[in-house]
């Protein structure tokens, strides 16, 4: 059948929308006046071009650091050297139970309660200060138990307990077994006070009110041919005296029923001030 032309035109021309919707075209008649097949048209981003549309860039981030963890804080110093008190001296004893401290407890946190105490930290894995911090403390008394009162007074320094009723008149030598002190009194005053050790168990030192009989400063013992320095007897041969013993070892031992003193300055003091004469008071 034969198309008008402008009829033929208006066909052709909605052919070739329709295929550049579709996202193709019409390919011209060749010359020999057959109808060309249809030639793909690539549409940028148009579904089924093979050309992928670009996907949009994501934005970027910068870099960010790893959060910073704030370092523990360290734990709080409970003593370090130059210290003292009842405190020390219980670190102390409690050192001497792991045999990290040799000496006596004294109550002052000196060089060498410093270097037992930085031993002890090195041991367990802790910072090798010296000082005796919570953590330091914790762990030791883990690894300890509470100091007995002997413990803590092994060379003396003990509190005197309160004097008995016979020591507040008169020039006393006050002697309480209790506390293992020796008070100096004078009219219910305390002159002096030092630390004492008596006799064992099977020499022990009587009990009562005496009076110093004899004084003798380079007092030798004829019976267990021992030196008694600044012996002032008062009972038999009984005597408040110095003892090297009790210096060497403290209460680890005893005398044969005397009154041991271990501090040599202290007894030397008293021995120029007790007259023969003044009472001696021996009690618990």
């Amino acid at each position: 059948m034969r198309i008008p032309g402008r009829t033929a035109v208006l066909l052709l021309a909605s052919a070739v929308a329709l295929a550049a919707l579709c996202g193709c075209t019409v390919r011209p008649a060749d010359p020999d006046g057959k109808r060309g097949l249809p030639v793909r048209v690539q549409v940028p981003g148009s579904p089924g071009t093979g050309t992928a549309r670009p996907a949009p860039a994501a934005p970027s981030k910068a870099p960010t650091a790893p959060p910073v963890t704030p370092a523990a804080p360290a734990p709080r110093v409970l003593w370090s050297r130059g210290d003292s008190g009842p405190a020390v001296r219980e670190l102390q004893a409690r050192l001497r139970q792991l045999a990290w401290l040799t000496v006596a407890p004294t109550g002052s946190y000196g060089r060498l309660t410093e270097r037992a105490v930085q031993g002890f930290q090195g041991r367990r894995g802790l910072p090798r200060t010296g000082a005796t911090d919570a953590v330091t403390w914790q762990r030791l008394v883990a690894m300890t138990r509470t100091p007995g009162k002997w413990e803590l007074y092994v060379m003396g320094g003990q509190p005197a307990d309160a004097p008995d009723p016979r020591c507040l008149t008169g020039r006393v030598l006050c002697i309480s077994k209790t506390s293992r002190t020796l008070r100096w009194m004078v009219d219910g005053r305390t002159l002096s006070t030092m630390a004492v050790r008596f006799g064992a168990q099977y020499t022990p030192t009587r009990e009562g009110v005496f009076r110093v009989y004899w004084k003798s400063r380079h007092h030798v013992s004829t019976l267990y041919d021992s030196p008694m320095p600044y012996a002032m007897f008062f009972s038999g041969g009984q005597a408040v005296h110095y003892s090297y013993d009790f210096a060497a070892r403290g209460y680890a031992g005893g005398s044969h029923g005397c009154v041991n003193v271990r501090d040599e300055t202290a007894i030397a003091r008293l021995f120029a001030q007790v007259r023969v004469g003044d009472k001696v008071v021996v009690h618990w």
